[in-house]
């Protein structure tokens, strides 16, 4: 790709890797970004992770999904172009692109980057998501060659970054950051994992390097050590005959489950923080009559992170080592990824290697 320094009025052409249908395979995809606003950067892609997220939209597991869909919000990459009015990049940089691409920076949340949380409902996600600020066009994700975003929303990444890690990161990473971060975690604190695939390996990570006990709930014991070797000091395969009471449980569960037996598992004060969000039809619920019962334990959800955070998240990662596990594959292989993600065969993160893949 040649590289730029100039803003570009015309439509830009990308690549990518779409599905048609929620039963469909995915198959290669050649449409159009918008054009290079005064704000905005041209970002090669270079890696992409896949999230779980990305299956549930794109079997429209959670809502109807807007299709042909390109999936993918764990974007890493080179910043090739920058409009007129760039201040943050300049090309040759590395960017990150996460789960969000433009919100309307005027409300209260925004200007608190809070902008997952847009109460003008302008968020715009970065894939199965209409782009408000561009004629309402459907959004395409990171399983592509480039993406045009606003400065705003792309993340500063150091040029001797692992790009392949960094990737996974803008999601996986920032969705396990938050709740240790607005739950206070810290020396001595107790926090449990539930659930230990991409999101709750991350989890742990970061529990452990701010100092906490960790305990990880798992479905068998098949990553007993991988977790121990995270620095795990309990692993279960049960919720029952548990003697540790936790500040703290991380619930990344992708699957139905019953929240109570979680709760019941939190000490006095203990908070519950929801990041897995299963299909729609088997979203777990919550019996409120033994809530009462549990009293003075709080349940809360917890969607990624605003970008100011997202931004601490990466030098925090990059700072004391944090990654991802990760395996390269390239797009042809992801109806596979998809396949192994969901019957239980993959370890922890796929991530994409778009150079490799030809696009």
């Amino acid at each position: 790709m040649q590289t730029q320094n100039t803003q570009n009025a015309q439509r830009i052409p990308a690549k990518g890797y779409a599905v048609f249908g929620k039963d469909k395979k995915f198959e290669p995809f050649t449409f159009s970004r918008h054009p290079l606003g005064a704000q905005d950067i041209l970002v090669e892609i270079l890696y992409a992770g896949i999230c779980h997220s990305d299956i549930h939209s794109a079997r429209s597991e959670w809502h109807e999904g807007i299709y042909p869909m390109v999936p993918g919000h764990e974007i890493a990459g080179r910043v090739v172009a920058v409009g007129e009015g760039v201040e943050k990049f300049k090309v040759g940089d590395y960017a990150g692109i996460g789960c969000m691409v433009n919100s309307c920076g005027e409300c209260a949340a925004c200007k608190k980057s809070q902008e997952q949380f847009c109460e003008n409902g302008k968020t715009v996600f970065t894939y199965d998501c209409l782009d408000y600020f561009h004629d309402n066009e459907p959004h395409y994700g990171g399983y592509s060659d480039k993406i045009v975003v606003s400065e705003k929303f792309g993340i500063c990444v150091p040029k001797n970054a692992p790009l392949e890690k960094v990737a996974p990161l803008l999601c996986a990473g920032i969705t396990t950051y938050s709740p240790l971060k607005f739950s206070q975690i810290g020396k001595g604190s107790k926090v449990g994992v539930a659930g230990f695939g991409g999101l709750g390996s991350m989890a742990v990570k970061y529990a452990v390097q701010m100092g906490a006990e960790v305990g990880v709930f798992a479905r068998n014991d098949k990553k007993k050590q991988a977790a121990l070797a995270m620095g795990a000091k309990y692993f279960y395969t049960s919720t029952k005959n548990v003697a540790q009471k936790y500040d703290l449980i991380i619930s990344t569960i992708p699957t139905p489950y019953d929240v109570m037996d979680y709760v019941k598992l939190l000490g006095y004060g203990g908070e519950l923080a929801i990041v897995g969000l299963p299909p729609a039809v088997l979203a777990p619920k919550i019996d409120t009559s033994a809530l009462v019962w549990a009293a003075n334990r709080r349940v809360y959800g917890s969607l990624i992170g605003g970008i100011k955070e997202t931004q601490e998240m990466l030098d925090f990662s990059l700072k004391n080592h944090i990654y991802p596990e990760t395996e390269v594959i390239l797009a042809s292989e992801i109806d596979r990824a998809y396949e192994n993600l969901t019957t239980g065969k993959a370890g922890f993160r796929y991530v994409i290697d778009m150079k490799r893949s030809g696009l």
